[in-house]
């Protein structure tokens, strides 16, 4: 699992820790020490910690006049045992929305398993409320995450499936992956 890293061609573009608007500014990384690990499996020092021991995350582009944050995930998202949605909403999309982002695009070919819980739903719907003209999207995550985010009704909150599994993203700009997914989600939503 330490192999597993974050995109990181889109780094001439953007550094999270370099934004000061980004939940992660000022974040320093050690790439000769790994502290940070999911059931015991060490994971790379660049994928951000945001307060669970499952669920890792790295913003690879936020732009703050066309609203959005592009966010690739790591890890186990368990919101049964650990409340992963709770510190993702608080540590990470909070302050985003903060800053005026209120469209996601969330990459989740990392994310290894989802585990879902009802009493988590009401994270997801403040998410989905705070958009409000926005959106949120999940690309690329594994088939049975997203057959899980349909059994617990995540499809009322995040737009993923069909069109949005776009393997070659990472052959775009992080603006023209970005308007990409715009009309994609622009034609789903009418």
């Amino acid at each position: 699992m330490q192999e597993i890293e974050p995109y990181y061609n889109w780094e001439k573009h953007y550094v999270a820790s370099r934004d000061k608007r980004s939940p992660f500014y000022k974040r320093t990384y050690n790439l000769n020490y790994y502290e940070n690990d999911i059931y015991g499996y060490y994971v790379h020092p660049l994928w951000d910690y945001i307060g669970t021991e499952t669920l890792y995350v790295k913003i690879l582009f936020a732009d703050y006049n066309k609203h959005f944050a592009i966010i690739e995930m790591f890890g186990e998202w368990n919101d049964s045992i650990h409340n992963d949605i709770m510190f993702f909403k608080r540590q990470v999309i909070d302050p985003l929305l903060t800053e005026g982002i209120n469209q996601f695009i969330l990459l989740g070919e990392n994310v290894l398993d989802f585990h879902g819980d009802n009493d988590s739903d009401d994270y997801y719907a403040e998410w989905f409320e705070e958009v409000e003209d926005g959106w949120i999207t999940g690309m690329n995550f594994r088939d049975h995450v997203r057959q899980e985010w349909s059994r617990y009704r995540l499809d009322y909150y995040i737009n993923f499936g069909g069109t949005l599994e776009f393997d070659a993203w990472r052959t775009l700009q992080p603006e023209q992956f970005y308007e990409l997914v715009k009309k994609l989600i622009i034609r789903r939503l009418a």
